[in-house]
């Protein structure tokens, strides 16, 4: 384990790499412009929540093994690789990604390395920008031996440090065989664990990530899309769906109808794959994703509208309880939430709106403080005329319909994730409402 490795952007995807790189038995050193943020990490605080992370960091930062900076100059001097695991957020004004961050921290970077290294992408970008990148390093780099290569990253917030350490699969686009080489290096212990591994050129390797998050929300919208038709033909969604995962050309994982998908990754990410295309003339090939993305969104909307209903089809003066914050469970992120979207859409449109979550609360609160916040699932379905369940918590599993039926106004339940016990909440006296199930 002799090379020293740098991760550049120490966010979701920085921090969760630059602790398993540790654990992984190598010398670390995380890089961010965030001041603050590099001295929570440097006392082993994760400011974000990810089971399993903050404990593994800790540790390893304890240990002397990993520890953070300011500082490009020290990281250049430092790494023999250098992961480059910056955020690429929609831009503004269109569906493209923004690689301001990307570009600079190359930029940063590029004129400190003195002696032959690899640069690693692992941010999601476009196809195309790391033969941009990579020749922008030549140019500015004073060293010789520099090279690129990119291993675009699969993270599952609530399961990052075990996607990290035990990937399912690991994609080295790559330049030349001493850059595979040396990502054969890093990765010796997954690959050794039975880690899948495709090698490949830098244009496919951007590809894949683009492709997985297009194939995987197709599959999440083509099963809500089922969920409407089910609704209006009197169709169970849930049985439709376990009778087509016995097909093993479709399976039945991520063949769940409910609310759709959010958080900072997949919705950004099957637009700028979109934009890309119509960049490069190919826009027609991904015109179907504008369909996916569509149904996603009017998920929401249509949960929203079913809340209008129970509660008489007016939201002035109605109390509405969310259950729910995070756009998933085992997760603080509130990035583009389906759950506080509809929560704010029934704010707007005049209702009382109770929230809870686990682990989203502060977030939330910054991020949306119109909304009320309750201290528990019990607090914020007291007095409700509705309650809307909107993160698949085990938490909200495991209610008791019958003791929550004791505080609320009207008993009636919206299943926005299709996963409560129908039977149990009937039978306690709930009128209850999944999406696509009758």
């Amino acid at each position: 384990m002799s090379k020293r490795i740098t991760v550049i952007g120490t966010g979701y995807l920085g921090a969760t790499h630059a602790a398993c790189l540790a654990e992984l038995g190598f010398e670390v050193l995380g890089v961010d412009v965030d001041e603050a943020k590099v001295a929570a990490l440097g006392e082993g605080r994760v400011p974000f929540y990810e089971p399993g992370l903050e404990p593994l960091l800790h540790r390893h930062v304890t240990e002397g093994r990993l520890r953070f900076t300011t500082s490009a100059e020290e990281a250049a001097e430092f790494g023999d690789v250098h992961f480059v695991c910056v955020a690429t957020p929609q831009r503004a004004e269109s569906l493209a990604a923004d690689l301001s961050h990307v570009e600079a921290a190359v930029e940063a970077l590029a004129p400190h390395l003195h002696r032959p290294c690899l640069v690693v992408g692992k941010s999601t970008v476009p196809v195309g920008t790391a033969a941009r990148l990579a020749a922008r390093l030549t140019e500015l780099a004073p060293g010789d031996g520099v090279d690129l290569a990119w291993n675009p990253e699969f993270l599952r917030e609530g399961h990052a440090v075990d996607d990290t350490l035990q990937p399912d699969r690991l994609v080295f686009g790559v330049r030349s065989e001493a850059a595979e080489a040396v990502l054969r290096e890093v990765y010796a212990k997954p690959i050794a664990g039975g880690s899948p591994m495709v090698v490949t050129d830098l244009a496919t390797a951007e590809l894949v990530k683009g492709a997985a998050n297009a194939f995987l929300a197709t599959k999440i919208s083509f099963i809500n899309a089922m969920s409407e038709l089910c609704e209006v033909t009197g169709a169970d969604v849930t049985a439709l769906a376990d009778a087509l995962g016995h097909d093993e050309r479709i399976g039945r994982r991520f063949l769940n109808a409910g609310l759709g998908f959010g958080g900072g990754c997949l919705p950004k990410d099957i637009r700028a794959f979109m934009a890309r295309a119509g960049e490069l003339g190919a826009g027609q090939a991904l015109n179907f994703l504008e369909e996916v993305d569509a149904i996603n969104l009017r998920r929401r909307t249509h949960v929203a509208a079913l809340a209008r209903t129970a509660v008489g089809g007016y939201f002035p003066g109605r109390r509405v309880a969310v259950l729910g914050a995070a756009f998933k469970p085992e997760s603080d992120d509130i990035r583009d939430s389906p759950a506080l979207t509809v929560a704010g859409q029934i704010h707007l449109a005049g209702a009382h709106v109770s929230v809870y979550d686990p682990k989203a609360m502060p977030n939330a609160r910054r991020m949306f403080p119109p909304l009320d916040y309750a201290e528990s699932a019990v607090d914020a379905c007291r007095g409700a005329d509705v309650v809307l369940h909107l993160t698949e918590w085990a938490e909200f599993r495991e209610i008791d319909p019958g003791e929550l039926g004791g505080i609320v106004r009207n008993r009636y339940v919206i299943d926005g994730r299709n996963c409560l016990d129908a039977p149990a909440w009937r039978a306690a006296g709930w009128t209850y409402r999944g999406l696509g199930r009758p």
